[in-house]
């Protein structure tokens, strides 16, 4: 980690922190407003962190915000996202030479790439120099952060996960988070649908220990390849040989067969025992909401070892924008050319980082045939973590760039109708808290690579329209239309809600030469007038195939909180929020610098 310190200082992309900083919420409030800055802020090197619950100082400084901006991303990366694509491109599309010159050069090219592959070194790695064994075995000498207030403990938030099958054939490198039980058991928080999962199926089934083996630090391309979505059984590290055009170099395990990289700062291992699940959670997670508590494998620590000199990395998790949206935007790039394999027609894709990646996505294709878009939207929601969208929007190649959000909705909405539509099931990602039941729900797709022809609404203005709403539903607080520029405006209405969104909806259908597409949020904790965080709340909080009210002429969205009201069973999370206290000391003691409008903006 110190050459990426020294890197991110020589290009003025490092904040040093000397204040005397808490591991417990203080450490983490600083680095989750620091990414809400103008392209990301800066990375965070805290040097003088404590746990003041233990009155313990620690040796190491925390890094944080690694990530967080393009221009860091490609620092790390030592070249640009797009020509690690291309790269791949290449690859992908490597053809049988013509002629000696080009078998020469192809000779070259398959002759550079022996450097992809990992490499086992024999002996003791730099990651070794300290050993911890039995009783000296201690998860709390590491920084380990507690993010937010109603967290189920500390957790391991950047932990480079190595586990391998039963029969030692395949290996994976995941990220997933590490929950601090006690000095020497972690949660291991891997989703069904992840690879360390399948492998731990096959351990529970042959009742056999499980060994896994947690990196943290090291190259910061590392942690990016335990993000990597590559297909099952393909070994992450591959990425880095790719990239560096250097192979890992790798160094066994202490106590299991596992190999990992031989300069990362810090090692954790041991194994799991398939008989033994503890309550994991709740945490504040990437969706910007608490995740709940359910029952995960736990890691029996067997031996830990470190560097001398190390940097405990970290990240933050809670609503956007976050260090995940650089990293996505890196891994969206990157793995572009794997997803035309699938989906030839497919001009571009973009997840906006509002919508917390999974729950939206919007893509360009060359629609060649009826029907094409529905294609693709069910070959999008069956290849990888692609299958854990919820929403997504398919348009024609002449659409406007995908990141230029206002042209792009404008777009969309004139050329939408309610025959737009497609409505399925499928899964979802374990942390989706919105559908009647976990890990499957409601998918919505949206075909406008065509144009249809829709009467234009009689618009009124807001205050008009909200007397008019206001005589059919009263528990109707406020009323904002977007886009009334557009064949399709969309009227955002904040409730307090006292029965179900669809009676709601049912009742304004008598308004409909005056509205299009009609969405409902609660009142509380909603700016009506922030479109950003709307997105952001919306996504989240919508079911498909049961927040969807269709009749010929309008659409309803139920966005709100969904409880017994709505018929609903599972606990409905709350929102991750800084603890008040927390900042204000941050304020008081000149550390917090976020200005104010971005706080409220980002409803922190």
């Amino acid at each position: 980690m110190q050459k990426t310190i020294d890197l991110l200082k020589q290009s003025d992309e490092l904040r040093i922190i000397e204040d005397e900083l808490d591991i417990y919420l203080e450490i983490p409030h600083l680095a989750y407003a620091e990414v809400k800055k103008k392209d990301g802020g800066k990375a965070l090197l805290f040097t003088n962190v404590v746990d003041k619950k233990s009155s313990k100082k620690f040796d190491e400084p925390v890094l944080m915000n690694l990530f967080s901006s393009y221009k860091r991303c490609e620092l790390l990366f030592g070249r640009t996202i797009e020509s690690v694509a291309d790269e791949i491109t290449k690859l992908l599309h490597m053809k049988p030479p013509a002629g000696i010159l080009n078998k020469i050069s192809l000779a070259t090219e398959l002759f550079a790439l022996k450097n992809v592959f990992p490499k086992k070194l024999k002996g003791e790695g730099a990651c070794q120099e300290l050993k911890f064994y039995g009783d000296d075995i201690d998860l709390y000498k590491l920084p380990v952060l507690t993010t937010w207030e109603q967290d189920g403990g500390p957790f391991i938030t950047m932990g480079q996960v190595y586990t391998q099958s039963l029969d030692g054939e395949m290996v994976n490198l995941g990220m997933y988070r590490l929950q601090v039980y006690d000095k020497n058991h972690l949660g291991m928080h891997w989703q069904i649908h992840k690879d360390s999962s399948h492998f731990f199926d096959q351990y529970q089934k042959a009742g056999k220990k499980m060994p896994v083996s947690i990196a943290i630090g090291g190259d910061p391309l590392y942690t990016w390849c335990a993000t990597a979505p590559l297909p099952y059984g393909v070994n992450e590290l591959l990425m880095y040989g790719l990239i560096t055009k250097t192979p890992a170099k790798l160094v066994k395990s202490l106590t299991t067969p596992l190999y990992i990289p031989q300069d990362v700062d810090y090692v954790i291992e041991g194994f799991v025992d398939p008989a033994n699940l503890k309550i994991e959670g709740p945490f504040g997670d990437h969706t910007g909401y608490y995740t709940l508590e359910e029952p995960y494998p736990v890691l029996e620590v067997s031996a830990m070892s470190m560097k001398k000199e190390r940097t405990f990395l970290a990240t933050v998790v809670g609503k956007p924008p976050l260090e995940d949206k650089y990293m996505g935007w890196a891994t969206g790039k990157i793995f572009f050319p794997l997803l035309q394999t699938t989906t030839p027609d497919l001009v571009d894709y973009h997840m906006p980082e509002n919508a917390g990646f999974h729950n939206l996505i919007v893509a360009k294709m060359k629609p060649l045939y009826k029907g094409h878009a529905k294609q693709f939207m069910h070959a999008f929601w069956g290849v990888g973590q692609m299958s854990f969208v919820k929403h997504a929007i398919f348009l024609d190649e002449k659409a406007p760039d995908l990141e230029s959000y206002e042209e792009l909705s404008r777009y969309i909405l004139n050329r939408f109708s309610p025959k737009s539509l497609f409505i399925t099931e499928g899964i979802l990602d374990a942390l989706d808290h919105s559908s009647p039941e976990s890990l499957v729900g409601g998918k919505l797709g949206i075909d406008a690579t065509q144009e249809y022809s829709v009467e234009k609404v009689e618009l009124l203005s807001d205050d008009a329209l909200f007397s008019k709403v206001k005589e059919l539903v009263t528990d109707v607080q406020a009323l904002k239309q977007y886009m009334t520029d557009t064949k399709n405006p969309i009227t955002v209405i904040t409730l307090e809600k006292t029965q179900t969104a669809k009676i709601y909806f049912d009742a304004l259908v008598s308004l409909q030469k005056y509205m299009k597409i009609v969405v409902f949020v609660d009142a509380k904790k909603n700016d009506i007038n922030n479109p950003y965080m709307l997105i952001w709340r919306v996504t989240n909080n919508i079911d498909a195939g049961r927040d969807i009210f269709i009749t010929e002429e309008l659409i309803g969205v139920d966005g709100t909180n969904k409880s017994k009201i709505d018929g609903f069973t599972r606990e409905w999370p709350d929102d991750v929020d800084c603890t008040a206290s927390v900042v204000a000391s941050l304020k008081e003691r000149g550390i917090w610098d976020l200005d104010e409008e971005l706080l409220e903006y980002y409803q922190l």
